[in-house]
Formats: structure tokens, sequence, C-alpha cells
């Protein structure tokens, strides 16, 4: 579920790597997507409401 709130408010790539499936073999196109760590932060920030050294500033909403 938490990914279902990253994939949408941050995007395919960014909810692939806060799963952590950034090493599993895929369709084509995702050898082609990739997401930092500083995006990553930003998403994980959003969710809990909490700052985040790697994140960058984000006016996202938070999961209800």
């Amino acid at each position: 579920m938490l990914s279902t709130w990253v994939e949408r408010h941050y995007g395919y790539g960014i909810a692939r790597a806060f799963a952590e499936h950034t090493d599993s073999a895929g369709a084509a196109t995702t050898t082609y997507i990739k997401a930092d760590i500083h995006a990553v932060a930003t998403a994980l920030a959003a969710m809990t409401g909490h700052s985040h050294p790697f994140a960058v500033p984000a006016h996202r909403p938070r999961p209800k």
C-alpha cells in the first residue's frame, strides 16, 4: 500500500526504488527508470511528515 501511494504521487521509478525492486529483472523499460536517493528520501519525508536530510523540498500530500 505504501508503494502504491509513492507511485501515485511520485511515479513508478521512485516507487520501484522505494520498494527496493531496482535489482530485479522486469520489462525492458525498467532498465531506463532510475530514482536517486534524493527522490526516494523526498517521498519518504512526504509520507511520514518528517524532514529527511537527503530530501528535496516538495509540497506533496501525506497519505491518509
